[in-house]
């Protein structure tokens, strides 16, 4: 009855967090997962299956996960039209040193993640981390185990004039890019010890993506960010003279951030 009223303003959507856990009175030690949550301000719905079993019969294959994730982002109000898929991801069992096994399937990932005007959000892996978009995952006969939904309210600010390739590579010299960690890393400063000492580094390809804020800056006081800004994720290749390593940066694109990020 009431939801027939909201085209006129009646009830007003809320602006409060909503949180649902399997078991409230849980009174054990253990950090409880959220298991349905909405997050007005950060634009976000998400679910958490509190029934996560390792079955690994009938696992959805990618084709039909893709499909099934398209119709279930549909039935939230996703414009198909705004999201470009990323390659399907596996969830595999563990053995007891937390090793995963690779032949034990127990749940396919989707990740349609959002694009404004052709460039993409970004996020650091495959499955969306902090990127905008929805994820989904499937299990045994098709079950859900989890999505996620990140959608916010966009609106044109400001035009502003990109950065160079001189200027993108003025930032990396003055240590002002972040070199991303790759999947599973186990020391993450060692790695950057040893690309301190390359000889040569070699930009190899630029994509733009669209991330939440301004680069190198973080909302206070837990604020979302007020912004959506273009940045630059950088594949390099690292010469050593007798060795070479790929590697993977982000860096301002905007020459406005160049500037902003050289004077701090």
């Amino acid at each position: 009855m009431l939801a027939s009223y909201q085209n006129r303003g009646i009830p007003q959507p809320s602006t409060n967090d909503t949180c649902i856990i399997d078991d409230p009175d849980c009174n054990c030690q253990c950090v409880t997962a959220c298991n349905f949550s909405i997050q007005p301000n950060d634009a976000t719905l998400s679910f958490y299956s509190p029934d996560q079993n390792h079955w690994t019969q009938n696992i959805p294959n990618d084709e039909t996960a893709s499909s099934w994730a398209r119709m279930c982002a549909l039935e939230l109000g996703v414009d198909l039209a705004q999201v470009v898929e990323k390659t399907p991801t596996s969830h595999f069992n563990t053995d007891t040193n937390d090793n995963p096994l690779t032949n034990q399937i127990c749940g396919r990932g989707i990740f349609l993640y959002r694009e404004l005007d052709g460039v993409p959000f970004f996020s650091p892996n495959d499955e969306g981390d902090g990127a905008e978009g929805f994820s989904i995952e499937f299990g045994s006969c098709g079950k859900i185990r989890s999505f996620s939904l990140c959608w916010s309210e966009v609106a044109r600010y400001t035009s502003q004039q990109t950065a160079s390739l001189q200027e993108i590579i003025h930032c990396i010299r003055a240590h002002k890019a972040i070199v991303l960690p790759n999947p599973d890393e186990e020391d993450y400063f060692a790695r950057l010890k040893q690309l301190a000492t390359a000889k040569k580094l070699t930009i190899t390809k630029i994509t733009p993506y669209y991330s939440e804020g301004m680069f190198g800056e973080t909302p206070t006081n837990g604020e979302p960010a007020k912004v959506i800004a273009p940045l630059a994720e950088l594949e390099a290749v690292a010469d050593f003279g007798n060795s070479n390593a790929t590697l993977r940066l982000v860096s301002p694109i905007l020459s406005s951030e160049v500037s902003r990020s050289l004077a701090k």
